[in-house]
C-alpha cells in the first residue's frame, strides 16, 4: 500500500484522518478490529510509533478502543459522531471559505449553484 503523504501536516494525523474516513465510509466497521499497529508501520512504512500516537488520538476522541491483548476496535456509534462531526466543521468552515473564494474570483451566487448543480459535485 502506498499513501502520499504531505508535508503541511504530521503523519501521524495524516494517518488518524485516513482511519477516521474509512470508519466513515464502513471500510472499518464498528464494533470490528482495525489493523494493528505494526501491520499499519509495516503497511505503510512508517514507525510504529507513529501509528500508535494516531490510534491514540482516535481513543481519546472516543472513536477507537482498546482492548487488552486483542488490539484496538471502533466503537459503537463512532461512524455517526465522525460523520456529524464532519458535517459541522464542513459547514461551519469550508462553505464560508469555499463560498469567500468564490466572492473574490467574482463569481455570482447563481453561477456557483449551477456549477455545482452540473458537475454533481464531482471534477468533469
Amino acid at each position: 500500500m502506498t499513501v502520499e503523504w504531505n508535508d503541511k501536516q504530521p503523519i501521524y494525523r495524516q494517518l488518524r484522518d485516513l482511519v477516521a474516513e474509512r470508519i466513515m465510509d464502513g471500510t472499518f466497521p464498528e464494533g470490528e478490529a482495525v489493523p494493528s499497529v505494526r501491520q499499519v508501520a509495516s503497511d505503510y512504512q512508517i514507525n510504529h510509533l507513529t501509528v500508535g500516537k494516531a490510534y491514540q488520538e482516535l481513543v481519546d476522541a472516543g472513536l477507537l478502543e482498546k482492548r487488552r491483548g486483542l488490539g484496538m476496535f471502533v466503537r459503537e456509534g463512532a461512524s455517526s459522531a465522525l460523520t456529524s462531526n464532519e458535517k459541522q466543521q464542513f459547514i461551519d468552515e469550508e462553505v464560508p471559505a469555499f463560498l469567500d473564494r468564490a466572492r473574490v474570483l467574482g463569481l455570482e451566487l447563481q453561477e456557483v449553484v449551477d456549477l455545482l448543480l452540473t458537475s454533481g459535485g464531482e471534477k468533469q
